[in-house]
Parts: structure tokens; C-alpha cells; sequence
């Protein structure tokens, strides 16, 4: 029982930890070297990973995608998605594709000539699903060594572990107060009813005895 409930413990945890990583603001500071647009077939499970801007495109098997290219200071490649998130999940509430789309384009750059800049995401990255993070916004930094704070994503988590502990101490206070008594009568009550039981079982069997013959 132990480690089916330690089991179902570490899949909610694993569960809500991936659910924030994938929801909650992230920051890089990248080099933007091309942006392009393609046809995404949104037929499969995948589609979860894209967004639904509108309630036309819920019907929508394949649409056209913006995507940003872009290199980290690391040299590392990565591609990001330009969508409107509109009123759905997650709540960015982004309507400016196009706008976000023209600053990207503008602050392509060569090795040569680098122009740093900060893409504030969500999502992951992943080439064998073909996932990619969605921008959110973009802006310029001084250089390559500038180490944003995920603000937002900070004070998103402060709140919600402040909000877990109340929650979990009330819950707490809860189980002393009203389940725990209760659990404690009822198992005093079986243990009555046992030893009752046994009380019972033992004059019985004595009467029993009482009838068998005695010896001569």
C-alpha cells in the first residue's frame, strides 16, 4: 500500500512539474538568423502542442505556421512558433503575431554582426514530435552574456506554493480535528466489538465443555 501511494505521489508531482515547465513563461537570448512560414498538418495527437487562436481553426486540419530561427550564445540552434494564443489556454492573451513576425525580421543578424535579443516563450522543443516553443514577445539586450529573470514565472510560483501550504495546513488541521477522531472511535469500537467477541466465543465453549462427559 506504501508504494502504491508513494507511486501515485510521484506521477501527480511529475505530472504538475511538467504541466508548469510547459506553461510558465521561459526567457533565451538568442541571435535571430531567419524566419519562414510553413504548412503544419495538425492532424494527430500533436495538435495539443499548437494553439487554437480561433474557433475556425478548430476544425482546420493543416494551417500556416510562422516560425523563428535562432542561435544561442552556446552556438546552440533553435526554432520557435509565432501563434496567437487569443483567449484560450495558456492565458497570454497574444494577438500580435504579425506584429512579433515584423520584429523578428528585423532583428535578423549574422555572426559577424550579431544582434542579441530575449524571446520570452512557453512550450518545449522537441524534433522527433516536431513541437516547438511558441514567442511570446521579443527585445533587444546589450550582448550575448545577459541573464534574464524569469519574473513572472517566480512570482507564479511563489504564489501557488503559498496557496498548496494554506491549503495543505487547513487540510491538516481538518483531519486532527474531525477524521482522525473519527477513525480512532471506529477503531475502538471494532476492537470492542472483537473483544466482545472473544468473551462470547469463550463462555460458549465453556458451556460446550461443561457437557462433555467427565472421566470415571
Amino acid at each position: 500500500m506504501r508504494y502504491i501511494k508513494w507511486g501515485f505521489r510521484i506521477v501527480f508531482w511529475t505530472f504538475v512539474l511538467a504541466f508548469l515547465h510547459y506553461t510558465l513563461p521561459q526567457k533565451d537570448v538568442v541571435r535571430i538568423v531567419n524566419t519562414y512560414e510553413e504548412r503544419i498538418d495538425l492532424a494527430d495527437w500533436t495538435r495539443i502542442f499548437w494553439s487554437i487562436p480561433d474557433d475556425q481553426s478548430e476544425t482546420l486540419v493543416n494551417r500556416d505556421v510562422q516560425f523563428i530561427q535562432a542561435i544561442r550564445p552556446n552556438e546552440g540552434r533553435v526554432v520557435y512558433r509565432n501563434e496567437d494564443t487569443g483567449w484560450n489556454w495558456p492565458p497570454y492573451f497574444k494577438f500580435d503575431t504579425a506584429d512579433l513576425y515584423t520584429d523578428a525580421n528585423d532583428y535578423i543578424s549574422t555572426s559577424a554582426d550579431p544582434v542579441w535579443v530575449v524571446i520570452t516563450h512557453y512550450g518545449w522543443r522537441n524534433r522527433f514530435l516536431s513541437i516547438f516553443p511558441n514567442a511570446i514577445s521579443i527585445r533587444p539586450v546589450e550582448g550575448p552574456d545577459v541573464y534574464p529573470i524569469p519574473w513572472v514565472s517566480i512570482i507564479i510560483l511563489i504564489v501557488l506554493f503559498a496557496v498548496y501550504w494554506a491549503i495543505r495546513v487547513r487540510w491538516i488541521r481538518f483531519r486532527k480535528a474531525r477524521i482522525d477522531p473519527l477513525v480512532e472511535g471506529a477503531g475502538d469500537t471494532f476492537h470492542a466489538v472483537d473483544q466482545r467477541y472473544d468473551e462470547t466465543r469463550g463462555r460458549f465453549r465453556r458451556w460446550l465443555d461443561s457437557w462433555k462427559s467427565k472421566p470415571r
